[in-house]
C-alpha cells in the first residue's frame, strides 16, 4: 500500500467504522477515542493526539464536518474544509482512523465505538464529558489531558488577523 493509500484508507464512514471496531475488539486492541474541530494543526494539536494514542493501541479521532464547527465557533470557521482536516489527521502515523460527525456532539459515534478510553482535555472534568456514562458503563474509562500552553486555533487566528492589520 502506498503512503497515499494508506492515509485515504483512515478516513471512514459508519459502516467501515462498524468493520474495523469487531477487528479491532477481537484481536484484543485498547480502542481510544477522541474528538474535535481540528482547523489548524499546531503543535498543541500533536502533542494532546500523540498523548492520547499512547493510552491505547488502537486511536480514532471524530471531527466535525464543516456545518457543525461553524455552528460552534461562528461563520468564519472553519478556516480548512472537512477532508482537508481530515486528510492531515490520517496522515499522522499514530492515528488509526478518522470519521465525521454532524451531530452536536458525538453521542452517537461514541455509543458506536464504545472506547475502552475516551479522551478530551482538562478544561473538561471527566464526569462532564459527553460520552462519560456510555464508557464509564462498559468498562472504559475516561481521561483528560492537559493541553500545551500557549498553542491554541484561536491564537493563531488572532494573530493571523493582527497581522493582517498591519
Amino acid at each position: 500500500m502506498t503512503h497515499h493509500q494508506k492515509v485515504r484508507s483512515k478516513i471512514i464512514n459508519n459502516s467501515q467504522l462498524a468493520t474495523l471496531i469487531v477487528q479491532w475488539k477481537e484481536n484484543e486492541e485498547s480502542i481510544v477515542f477522541t474528538n474535535g474541530c481540528f482547523d489548524i494543526i499546531h503543535r498543541g494539536h500533536i502533542d494532546y493526539l500523540s498523548k492520547a494514542a499512547d493510552l491505547g493501541t488502537k486511536l480514532i479521532i471524530g471531527v466535525n464536518t464543516d456545518r457543525s464547527v461553524s455552528a460552534l465557533k461562528g461563520v468564519h470557521r472553519p478556516i480548512q474544509d472537512e477532508y482537508s482536516r481530515l486528510t492531515i489527521l490520517a496522515a499522522m502515523e499514530f492515528v488509526d482512523a478518522v470519521i465525521l460527525f454532524d451531530e452536536a456532539t458525538p453521542i452517537n459515534l461514541i455509543s458506536s465505538v464504545i472506547p475502552d478510553v475516551l479522551v478530551k482535555g482538562s478544561d473538561y472534568k471527566a464526569k462532564d464529558i459527553v460520552g462519560y456514562k456510555v464508557v464509564i458503563n462498559h468498562g472504559g474509562r475516561v481521561e483528560t489531558l492537559d493541553f500545551l500552553e500557549g498553542f491554541s486555533t484561536s491564537a493563531i487566528e488572532n494573530k493571523i488577523i493582527t497581522a493582517s492589520k498591519i
